[in-house]
C-alpha cells in the first residue's frame, strides 16, 4: 500500500487564509496544492486526475451552485473527499446524500486544531497521526 501522505487540494480566493491553510497542512506531513481560483483548481485536477485524496473548497466560490461544483470534481476524481467550508450556513444534505461519507462541513473562521479535525474525519484511519 502506497505510504505517502494524503495530498490535499485547498481552493480559496481569501490569499491570507488560503496561505495558512496550506503552511499549516504541510506542518502536519500533508502534500498541499492551493489554487486562489476555480479555473486553477480545475487546471490541477485534470492534469493530475487521481492525485488528490481531499478538496478543501471555499462555498463561496460556487457560482453555480456548491452541490452542483462538487459533484462535477467528483465526476473526475470519484473517490475524492471533500472539505466544503463557509462563514455562511450550508445545506449540505443534498451533497451528503449523493455522495455519503465523501462530503464534510468545516464553519468559518475555524481554527488549524479544526482543520484538522476534519482532516481525520474525512480521511478516516488511513489518517491517525494528524
Amino acid at each position: 500500500m502506497d505510504q505517502r501522505p494524503a495530498e490535499i487540494l485547498i481552493i480559496d480566493d481569501e490569499g491570507p487564509l488560503l496561505k495558512l491553510m496550506t503552511v499549516y497542512l504541510r506542518r502536519l506531513g500533508f502534500t498541499v496544492t492551493a489554487a486562489n481560483t476555480l479555473s486553477k483548481a480545475w487546471g490541477h485536477v485534470k492534469r493530475r486526475p487521481g492525485q488528490f485524496a481531499v478538496m478543501v473548497l471555499d462555498a463561496g466560490m460556487a457560482e453555480s451552485g456548491i452541490d452542483e461544483l462538487v459533484l462535477q470534481f467528483l465526476a473526475l476524481q470519484p473517490h475524492l473527499q471533500v472539505v466544503v467550508n463557509s462563514g455562511y450556513p450550508v445545506d449540505m444534505r443534498g451533497l451528503q446524500g449523493a455522495a455519503p461519507g465523501q462530503v464534510e462541513f468545516l464553519h468559518k473562521p475555524f481554527s488549524p486544531e479544526m482543520l484538522a479535525t476534519a482532516m481525520r474525519r474525512i480521511l478516516g484511519p488511513e489518517e491517525k497521526d494528524v
